[in-house]
């Protein structure tokens, strides 16, 4: 066999496992297109960066006073803010423990035509000084500190718990 021969055989070789390595990188990187959750807050969902009928993580703090649970089901309507913008989250299932009005959480779900998110999962935070690093990142970039919004979770916290005190002694 010609020694050109075989170069031409090597070449088309190394070729072909170039265009199979090629092929399975993209299949890969296809793949996992649908599997990446991109964390948006509610300024830039209200903004429109926020992609429609594609799961996203959004997270803020729960506006207090905007927990509402349906009597007859699972079903709960809350608000997630940045103290700038708004986003409406729909949730049906069972909330963490941890789960209440002034806290820091972390959603993932749809982004749907009304504006509002239809949510899969709700994470809230585990300790008194934990914010999710995605919300916190978020609030400095609308111009907050997360130090602000512990100290608002803090008085919204107190708040709460001295209501409750206020109606366990009526």
């Amino acid at each position: 066999m010609p020694v050109r021969a075989k170069r031409k055989q090597k070449l088309f070789v190394i070729l072909g496992l170039v265009s199979l390595a090629a092929i399975a990188v993209g299949l890969t990187l296809y793949a996992l297109r649908s599997n990446i959750n991109l964390f948006f807050s509610p300024v830039q969902i209200a903004g429109g960066d926020a992609p429609l009928e594609r799961q996203i993580r959004a997270g803020g703090m729960v506006r207090e006073g905007t927990v509402s649970r349906d009597q007859d089901s699972l079903e709960v309507v809350f608000t997630v803010t940045d103290y700038v913008e708004d986003v409406e989250v729909r949730y049906s299932g069972i909330l963490p423990d941890l789960f209440r009005e002034g806290q820091g959480v972390v959603v993932v779900g749809e982004l749907q035509q009304g504006g509002w998110l239809r949510a899969d999962q709700v994470l809230a935070k585990h300790d008194e000084n934990y914010m999710p690093p995605e919300v916190a990142q978020a609030l400095e970039e609308a111009g907050y500190s997360p130090e602000d919004y512990q100290a608002k979770a803090a008085e919204v916290g107190e708040r709460l718990k001295a209501q409750g005190d206020g109606a366990s002694q009526n």
